[in-house]
């Protein structure tokens, strides 16, 4: 008996372990987020309704792929429509939509929107849209690598003109790739099944019209209300041969778990009696989850204690990725497959959890490529949890300051990680609802997804601000060695104290060395201090990753100098975010020469208004957690 248990226990514990190594990938990156500028006339009536239609298509899209319903009545009527690319498996297209139905109630209070993934679609509305297949609200998203290789863009288009012709006949979906000279693009086309044949075709039509103003970018995608379009220069999409042996891998499963269910029982009962004392603590830390007073926390989406604690193996410290002064991070994986990282804080009841809504509030304002995704949260009377996508290149400072892990970082690499958090913080200071100012950018703050695509984490000590007038802050916060001269001696905070930080950062970046930060002697030399010496020296390249292979050297002391533009002592010489952009992508364009940055002179020291730092109310963990993606206007 015990033999046999053993044995099916190892072949599930095999066989589940290989599904889970190789799984289709559900492509669940966000790409769009567009919401409407009509409210919701009874807002509590439109949010039953909505939440209805969710439990419905929770059951109904795994086994479809495709659904859409409606509730309500008007003028408080929704509808919804929910869709998952065709090359997905039942279980990822399950994990897509789960994490796209938590995204869409960031739109509210206004009266719908859409949501797009790479892998599946949802949009609501409070008329019926299911025929439509253009609007004013279609978006077109071109990646910021281009191509150098002849030909690319005629091969791009002719699979975009493939996938024109053909989806409209292959029941609105077709994969197609073409490779020559050793060059291949790959794409894909999916309209919305509400669509007819004709309907389809002319919204694939207008979408590679749309798409071919992407070249010479590597990627395009065309987000249109009736279609979806995508070309890349790497395969992205499911192979269906490997979904449909995987399906019938599952299934076999589940005949073998009937016949030894028994056993396992037997299991269970005895795992179950171990942790009797554990259990008797989960019961109550469930029976203390608090409610919370705060409207963007209310829309958040409400994770149970329950499904944290099960999903890190009851917070086991082999799922443990670090922690801090104000508490913890783990790796958790919910039973639909999404790996989630969750910051568990040591801050209590009612009052404690006011200190971290600030971090809620911020990036429940914020949604772009290159910020991490906030997916939820839950309250007790003993801890507060804030949960995140999981990012598997956890922080950049992991990688950048290890001797032998920086090798993955070539500098094409770099410049792309250099200019993916520019293009953050300029969505943060100028194109969010709410501009903000993050305060505490650096290398643990900047996590890097499985391409090494940089996103921007850690808004605890973010802030809204008024771009008529400086905030002042009496609290300095932030980290020695990151901070704007002008907001660590009198708290003037604008949005060039981040500009500061990217400066430094920039610079260790090029240079694979951390910030000196501030030395506790008479002198305060950074490196920002040490690269303006060697600018005015021309000897630039001594500053220069000695590991790192360049091609073209003339580029990266240019990005050099666009870093010590960054750190000059004056805010005002500082460029902002949009300038810095134009100066990384404009190579042909003439750079100011820097002036000075601050700390430079040997006689000066430590200033007393260091005695004011103090340690931010939400620790950074400097580990792979994120930041929210939500589009709500804080009112």
């Amino acid at each position: 008996m015990e033999t046999g248990l053993l044995l099916s226990i190892i072949f599930l514990t095999t066989t589940f372990s290989f599904i889970h190594s190789t799984k289709a990938n559900p492509r669940a990156d966000i790409i769009a987020r567009i919401c409407s500028n009509d409210y919701a006339h009874n807002f509590s009536n439109y949010l039953d309704s909505y939440s209805k239609i969710i439990t419905q298509l929770r059951d109904e899209l795994p086994k479809t792929k495709f659904a859409f319903k409606e509730a309500g009545e008007p003028p408080d009527k929704i509808y919804v429509l929910a869709q998952c690319m065709d090359d997905l498996s039942s279980q990822d297209c399950q994990a897509c939509f789960s994490q796209i139905s938590s995204l869409f109630p960031g739109c509210f209070p206004a009266t719908g929107g859409r949501v797009y993934l790479d892998g599946c679609f949802l949009r609501g509305d409070n008329y019926s849209f299911f025929q439509d297949t253009l609007t004013p609200m279609d978006y077109l998203r071109c990646s910021d690598s281009i191509s150098g290789v002849q030909n690319f863009d005629n091969i791009a288009k002719s699979v975009i003109d493939e996938l024109v012709r053909m989806t409209p006949s292959r029941d609105g979906y077709a994969a197609y790739d073409e490779s020559a000279n050793g060059i291949t693009v790959y794409g894909m086309a999916s309209c919305w099944k509400t669509l007819d044949r004709d309907s389809c075709a002319s919204c694939l039509a207008s979408a590679a019209i749309s798409a071919f103003a992407c070249f010479p970018s590597t990627e395009g995608r065309v987000l249109n209300a009736g279609c979806f379009l995508r070309y890349s220069d790497y395969k992205f999409v499911n192979d269906p041969k490997w979904l449909a042996a995987r399906d019938a891998t599952l299934s076999f499963i589940s005949h073998v778990v009937g016949v030894v269910s028994v056993c396992i029982l037997a299991t269970i009962i005895g795992f179950f009696i171990g942790k009797a004392a554990y259990q008797k603590r989960n019961q109550q830390n469930e029976a203390n989850e608090i409610e919370v007073d705060s409207s963007v926390v209310k829309r958040s989406l409400q994770f149970k204690y329950t499904t944290l604690e099960k999903a890190t193996d009851y917070f086991n410290e082999a799922n443990k990725l670090g922690q801090g002064g104000f508490g913890e991070v783990f790796k958790g994986t919910l039973r639909d497959g999404r790996e989630i990282a969750i910051k568990r804080l040591f801050i209590t009841g009612q009052s404690g959890a006011q200190e971290v809504y600030n971090e809620i509030d911020i990036i429940g304002s914020a949604c772009h490529k290159n910020l991490v995704r906030f997916l939820g949260c839950c309250f007790t009377r003993h801890d507060s949890f804030l949960v995140y996508e999981f990012l598997p290149n956890r922080s950049l400072d992991r990688v950048l300051f290890d001797t032998e892990k920086k090798k993955e970082l070539p500098w094409k690499i770099r410049l792309g990680i250099i200019m993916g958090t520019a293009e953050g913080l300029e969505y943060l200071h100028k194109d969010c609802h709410v501009r903000i100012i993050h305060r505490d950018i650096k290398a643990s703050n900047v996590l890097l997804d499985f391409r090494y695509r940089p996103k921007i984490a850690d808004f605890g000590l973010a802030r809204f601000y008024s771009t008529d007038r400086a905030l002042t802050s009496t609290a300095i916060a932030g980290t020695l060695g990151y901070m704007a001269p002008e907001y660590l001696a009198q708290g003037r905070l604008t949005e060039k104290v981040d500009v500061y930080s990217y400066g430094v950062l920039i610079l260790e970046i090029v240079s694979g060395m951390q910030n000196n930060k501030f030395q506790l002697d008479d002198s305060l030399n950074t490196l920002a201090t040490a690269t303006w010496k060697h600018f005015q020296s021309n000897t630039m390249t001594e500053i220069i990753d000695k590991g790192m292979e360049i091609e073209d050297m003339e580029e990266v002391t240019r990005v050099i100098q666009v870093g010590l533009l960054c750190t000059q002592e004056s805010p005002t010489l500082r460029p902002s975010m949009t300038e810095i952009i134009q100066m990384l992508k404009q190579k042909d364009v003439s750079l100011p020469i820097p002036s000075k940055p601050p700390f430079t002179e040997e006689n000066l020291t430590i200033s007393p208004a260091l005695g004011s730092l103090r340690r931010p109310a939400v620790d950074s963990f400097d580990l792979c957690i994120s930041c929210d993606h939500s589009d709500t206007e804080l009112r």
